[in-house]
C-alpha cells in the first residue's frame, strides 16, 4: 500500500512538473528571462517556505540548527541544479516540449542515479551504496546497464530531432519557429546532467528532515525542509543569470513596462512557478513513502517524460513531420522510458 502511495504521488508531481511551462505559453510581450524569474521567485523563494511553515510550522528553527556542513553541501547542489534547471527552459524552447523533456530527463534520470553513488565513492558515509559497490553488484550492474539503454535512447531521440529538422527545411506549415536542433541538443544534454545534482541535494539535506521526523512531524512532508535551502541555490544561480540578460537584452522595461499585461504575464508566471515547485512537494511525498532516492528519482522523470510528451502531442509539435521521423522519435521515448523501468529494477535490488 505505501508502495501504491508512492507511486500515486510520484504521478501527480510528474504531471505538474511535465505540465509547469504550459503556462508560460500564454505570457505575451515579455522576454524569456522576464518571466522565467518572475515564475521563480514563486518556485524557489515564494512557495516552499508556505509548503514548509504549513507541513512543518518550525521549519526555520530546523534548519537554523542544521550543521553548517549540511546546509552548505545542499545550497551547493542547489546551485548547480540551478544551472540545469536554468537551461531547463531554454531546451524546451528550442526542442519543444516532447524532444526537450525527453533528452533532458532522460540524461537527468540516468545521472540523478549515478551522481549520489560517485560521490560516495570519494566521501563514504555508513549506510550509503558507493559506485565501486554498484559494479561489484547484480543490482547495481543493472542500474548501469539501464543508464547505457538511456543514453541509447537519447541518441535515437536526437536522430529524431535531426529528421524534424530536416522535414521543417521542406517547409511544411506546421513549422516551429524556435526549434533550433544543435541549440537544443546542447543545452539538453548540459541541463539533464546538472539537473540532476537535485536528487544528491535531497540526499545531502536528509539531516535535516530526519530531525523533523524526531520532533514528530509527519514523515510525509519531511523533505519540504530540505527543500527551502536547496532551492535557495536555484533561485541564486537563475537570478544572476536572468539579471545579466534583462540588461544585456535591455529587457528590464518589461517589468514596469503598462503596454505589456504586466498583470496577466504575472499570474500565468506564477502559476508556472507554483506548478513548478508542487512537483517536488509531492516528489517529497512520494519518496518517504518509496523510501529509496534513487528509485523515486527515476520513477519522477518518467512521470514527467509522460506527461510532457502528452502536451507535446496536444500542442501538435509533430504534426506534419514523415512517419519515419515519428516513429523514430517514438522508439527514443520507449528505450528512455524502459531504461527507467531498468534502473527503478537494479535499485530495488
Amino acid at each position: 500500500m505505501q508502495a501504491l502511495l508512492g507511486i500515486l504521488f510520484h504521478s501527480i508531481g510528474g504531471f505538474s512538473s511535465g505540465s509547469f511551462y504550459m503556462p508560460y505559453k500564454k505570457v505575451k510581450k515579455w522576454a524569456w528571462e522576464s518571466y522565467w524569474i518572475v515564475g521563480g521567485f514563486f518556485s524557489w523563494l515564494i512557495v516552499p517556505p508556505i509548503a514548509a511553515y504549513l507541513t512543518i510550522p518550525n521549519f526555520a528553527e530546523i534548519i537554523g540548527t542544521a550543521a553548517p556542513t549540511v546546509k552548505l553541501v545542499t545550497y551547493s547542489m542547489g546551485l548547480i541544479w540551478g544551472i540545469g534547471g536554468l537551461t531547463y527552459g531554454l531546451g524546451v524552447r528550442y526542442l519543444g516540449m516532447s524532444l526537450g523533456n525527453s533528452i533532458t530527463l532522460g540524461f537527468c534520470s540516468a545521472f540523478g542515479a549515478l551522481v549520489p553513488s560517485i560521490y560516495y565513492n570519494f566521501y563514504p558515509v555508513a549506510g550509503k551504496i558507493t559506485f565501486t559497490d554498484m559494479l561489484s553488484s547484480t543490482g547495481g550492474q543493472l542500474v548501469l546497464f539501464g543508464v547505457l539503454v538511456c543514453l541509447l535512447g537519447i541518441a535515437i531521440s536526437g536522430k529524431a530531432g535531426m529528421l524534424k529538422e530536416k522535414d521543417f527545411a521542406t517547409g511544411h506549415k506546421d513549422k516551429d519557429k524556435d526549434f533550433s536542433l544543435v541549440k537544443g541538443l546542447i543545452i539538453a544534454v548540459f541541463s539533464g546532467i546538472l539537473s540532476s545534482f537535485f536528487n544528491f541535494g535531497i540526499e545531502a539535506g536528509k539531516p535535516m528532515a530526519d530531525e523533523a521526523v524526531r520532533q514528530g512531524f509527519n514523515p510525509l512532508f519531511q523533505n519540504n525542509v530540505i527543500f527551502v535551502v536547496l532551492l535557495w541555490g536555484g533561485l541564486t544561480t537563475n537570478f544572476i543569470w536572468c539579471m545579466y540578460l534583462n540588461y544585456k537584452n535591455k529587457t528590464f522595461g518589461d517589468y514596469t513596462n503598462d503596454k505589456f499585461p504586466i498583470s496577466r504575464n504575472t499570474m500565468y508566471s506564477a502559476l508556472a512557478g507554483t506548478m513548478w515547485f508542487l512537483q517536488f512537494f509531492f516528489y517529497g511525498m512520494g519518496e518517504s513513502k518509496l523510501g529509496n532516492g534513487a528509485s523515486s528519482w527515476i520513477l519522477h522523470m518518467a512521470t514527467i517524460i509522460l506527461t510532457a510528451n502528452f502536451w507535446g502531442f496536444y500542442l501538435k509539435e509533430w504534426a506534419g513531420v514523415s512517419k519515419k521521423t515519428f516513429n523514430t522519435f517514438l522508439l527514443g521515448i520507449g528505450l528512455i522510458l524502459a531504461s527507467i523501468v531498468i534502473v527503478g529494477i537494479g535499485n530495488s535490488l
